[in-house]
């Protein structure tokens, strides 16, 4: 055994990389840029675990050097893949810009995951950038994709950050780092997009085969095994954009280079939590229209899903005025899907088992108070949850006491006890979320004083947002008042 094939082995790393093995005009194949002095700055033992790769080697210079792209691990077959989609509405050629799939990691129970390295140089797609990274915004996904786990919501996975021992410059110097990301696969609705543009149609056919034999076997089988393609992804879509919507998180970034086909969130740049509740709440420096905000976001991702169903349409029929008929009846579907899981989930943010008709117009009852009397988006639901309403301005109102009374009678009309009540509205409702001002606050003591502890604490703290612990309470307060709104920054 060589002795690559040792540390791999002892390692754990159990590369199969099954995309590429694909048609080669779907990614470029090359080795990360190395850097001059990589550290590991934080490394997800659970993730790590899961994954079938050991703890205690992940940490040695060997396998950080992997980590930090100065070392390529038997049997992975790094390449950058290639994309095109719409970023604001405008159709541009993308692809990974800064960013390596080293393989995929066939773990323990037999999952398939991407393993890709992001901020690891320059790549054909970088369009003229560095293909670096800088130590805060990698740090930031690792922060928020860890969240978002947490909290029930299909996302990538962050398994460790490396500092690189160099700086990048954005609007100023800045310590470089690179990600480690795990993703069910990075395939994107830009990816279809990039083949049906300027690729052949045979290549489209094989990229949506080899998606439906991936993602979703169970669709392969139909009749039409495209349109069955087309239905799942619409389906996981409408049950994802209802956790964000549920869970107050703003993407930020819909473009459909940030659309996986799997079903997961991706990406997260200027993404962040909703403090007070408001339907248009835009964080993104460069969202300047709102095109991105919290309430649009369920219409952006029908837009995406169409322009997906546009690439689709030599392979669901010969008869294009047929396959457009088909491919608008899936896309049609997707308003009341989402409707549903939306409504869903608010029955249980409110204790509601069964379905009554005048739910939705007590829900958004609700959310209008909410709206009006600034509410924090959050914490109303966990005051309601623990039954403490003492604290905000809109409990004291006559209308919040007027709808207080129409949801306790809503309750008693359903035959399940206070205490399943209870326990419905504490697994629906985090006690916690990563509140944006915490974030920053662990990011800078990162950044600017290499102090990683109060990231650990926070990391530890969002790791079960349900628990309603003494220790959660921190990190439930509000943030002081700002004559500034919270912005955030997409870090590329």
């Amino acid at each position: 055994m060589t002795e690559k094939k040792e540390i791999a082995a002892k390692t754990g790393w159990n590369f199969d990389n099954s995309y590429a093995r694909l048609p080669e005009s779907l990614f470029s194949r090359l080795n990360p840029t190395p850097v001059r002095s990589p550290k590991l700055i934080v490394l997800n033992h659970s993730l790590a675990a899961s994954l079938g790769l050991n703890d205690s080697a992940l940490q040695q210079k060997d396998e950080v050097a992997v980590l930090a792209g100065n070392r390529v691990p038997e049997g992975s077959a790094p390449l950058a893949q290639a994309y095109a989609g719409h970023q604001f509405g405008h159709f541009n050629m993308l692809g990974d810009g800064r960013a390596l799939l080293l393989g995929e990691q066939i773990t323990p129970l037999g999952k398939r995951v991407d393993i890709q390295l992001k901020g690891s140089g320059r790549t054909p797609y970088s369009r003229g950038g560095d293909g670096r990274a800088a130590l805060g915004p990698m740090l930031r996904e690792y922060i928020i994709s860890e969240a978002m786990h947490a909290l029930g919501i299909a996302t990538t996975r962050s398994l460790a950050v490396v500092t690189t021992g160099e700086s990048i410059i954005r609007e100023t110097e800045l310590p470089g780092a690179i990600l480690t990301r795990v993703a069910a696969s990075h395939i994107r609705v830009a990816t279809f997009q990039y083949v049906s543009a300027w690729d052949t149609a045979q290549n489209l056919r094989v990229l949506a085969d080899y998606t439906l034999d991936r993602h979703y076997p169970e669709a392969a089988a139909k009749e039409n095994r495209y349109l069955g393609l087309l239905q799942e992804v619409i389906k996981r879509q409408a049950e994802l954009i209802a956790k964000w919507q549920l869970a107050g998180f703003i993407h930020g970034v819909m473009n459909t280079d940030n659309m996986a086909l799997s079903g997961e969130t991706i990406d997260y740049g200027p993404c962040a939590f909703m403090d007070t509740y408001d339907p248009a709440t835009v964080f993104s420096s460069i969202d300047i229209q709102g095109r991105y905000a919290y309430a649009n976001q369920p219409r952006i991702a029908a837009w995406n899903l169409a322009r997906f169903a546009e690439t689709l349409l030599p392979l669901l029929h010969d008869n294009e005025t047929q396959a457009i008929e088909m491919a608008e009846d899936a896309i049609s579907d997707f308003t009341d899907m989402f409707h549903r899981h939306w409504l869903s989930g608010m029955r249980g943010k409110l204790g509601i088992f069964n379905e009554e008709v005048q739910d939705e117009s007590l829900i958004k009852d609700l959310l209008e108070m909410m709206q009006q009397h600034r509410a924090d988006y959050t914490n109303t639901f966990r005051a309601l949850t623990l039954g403490k309403l003492e604290d905000m301005a809109l409990f004291s109102t006559v209308e919040f006491a007027q709808w207080h009374e129409q949801w306790q009678t809503r309750l008693d009309r359903q035959q399940e006890s206070q205490a399943s009540v209870h326990q419905l509205m504490r697994s629906s409702n985090p006690a916690i979320i990563p509140r944006n001002h915490r974030v920053e606050e662990a990011l800078e003591a990162a950044v600017k004083q290499e102090d990683y502890g109060v990231m650990e604490q926070l990391l530890k703290a969002l790791s079960n947002p349900f628990a309603y612990s003494a220790e959660q309470e921190i990190y439930s307060a509000l943030p002081e008042e700002s004559a500034c709104p919270y912005r955030t920054f997409c870090g590329t």
